[in-house]
């Protein structure tokens, strides 16, 4: 298959598309300084022992569950996603030198040790299959591997994404998994890390900045299904299709929970992906010339978001963490009230920090 083919107007409905992505996202110095699974497992002994207790515990009910014909799997996606947390940890989190402020591996234990544990608190194991567990946790630590590709969007589906689906794949090549007899499952995950992509309208007139675009758009999954089901017509009744479509929509609801989180857990999210906006932009969050652009994020950004652009896209998520975002509705417009009052007028004089530092005081009182 060659490149070309990757940059036509075809979506990712194969396995052979997706591997074209191989040739367009090689390797990085990151990758490539972390290869394997041994090298993975040195890192995250030396520095998040604790990891390998709660994977231990979670192993334990999914075998009880499931059975101990899926422990043989289960070990490939705990190497898996060992690989793929040290990566993340290594290449923008807090074992590297290009720290992202949200796009880390925090983000990824967000998803997998916190949203998908109240998924199965409040449904139990039985709410999904065990592919779809495995899917849903390997979607959390591999979904957002890179991020710092040049933009460009195929068919609505972000280079970011498309980067982090070819390395996600070569990372479940390195724990054993094969492409051809458990293509379903490289297919979906494939899927569900596409429909990740956020709104591809371009919101400012500057560079291409990941926070200012995973807090300005709507997720692409939603409209990437209606794209495919179109596409392959009657196909896409088949169990095969209807299941990537359900997992598309539920990964893109884990993705955007913060919503329906805790109060102040959606303010910390907020000054996370205000930080780390800052940051591609160039610019100092202690200088006054912060001010004014963290000021909007935190106050009209936030609240278009919130009100206007997410929606909860699967039952099972706006079940789960649907109410947690009614909950958090009058709260945000609080705060919104609040900022504007209180510092919508001293922005001459104050900094991005500031004004950060204000925004969590500020919702520690309305908590």
């Amino acid at each position: 298959m060659s490149s070309d083919h990757a940059q036509s107007s075809k979506p990712p409905l194969d396995l052979d598309w997706l591997k074209a992505l191989d040739l367009n996202f090689p390797a990085d110095a990151t990758e490539l300084a972390i290869p394997g699974v041994e090298e993975a497992t040195v890192l995250m002994r030396e520095r998040r022992f604790d990891l390998y207790g709660q994977m231990a515990e979670v192993s334990d009910s999914f075998l009880r569950h499931f059975g101990d014909g899926e422990q043989a799997r289960l070990k490939r996606v705990q190497d898996a996603l060992a690989l793929s947390f040290a990566r993340m940890a290594s290449r923008h989190g807090s074992w590297g030198h290009d720290l992202h402020h949200y796009h880390n591996e925090g983000h990824a234990l967000e998803l997998l040790n916190g949203r998908l544990v109240r998924i199965r608190q409040q449904f139990g194991w039985e709410a999904l299959s065990a592919e779809r567990w495995i899917l849903m946790a390997l979607f959390a630590t591999c979904h957002d591997l890179r991020q710092r590709e040049t933009v460009d969007y195929l068919r609505g589906v972000g280079a970011n994404e498309r980067a982090s689906i070819a390395e996600a794949f070569r990372i479940l090549d390195v724990c054993g998994f094969d492409r051809v007899s458990e293509s379903n499952l490289y297919e979906t995950l494939g899927w569900m890390i596409a429909g990740s992509t956020f709104d591809a309208r371009p919101v400012t007139s500057g560079p291409f900045n990941t926070a200012e675009d995973a807090a300005s758009g709507g997720c692409l999954a939603p409209k990437l299904v209606i794209k495919i089901r179109n596409e392959i017509g009657p196909l896409a009744e088949q169990p095969k299709y209807a299941e990537r479509f359900e997992l598309m929509l539920l990964s893109a609801d884990l993705d955007t929970a913060n919503v329906g989180e805790p109060f102040l857990s959606l303010v910390g999210s907020a000054v996370r992906l205000a930080l780390e906006r800052e940051m591609r932009s160039g610019r100092d969050v202690a200088s006054v010339e912060s001010a004014e652009p963290v000021f909007d994020f935190l106050t009209n950004g936030q609240e278009h978001y919130f009100n206007n652009l997410h929606r909860f896209v699967s039952e099972m998520g706006d079940k789960v963490f649907g109410p947690g975002k009614e909950a958090n509705r009058d709260k945000v417009k609080a705060q919104g009230v609040r900022m504007r009052e209180r510092y919508a007028d001293r922005l001459g004089e104050l900094s991005g920090q500031n004004l950060i530092d204000a925004y969590v005081e500020s919702a520690a009182e309305l908590a």
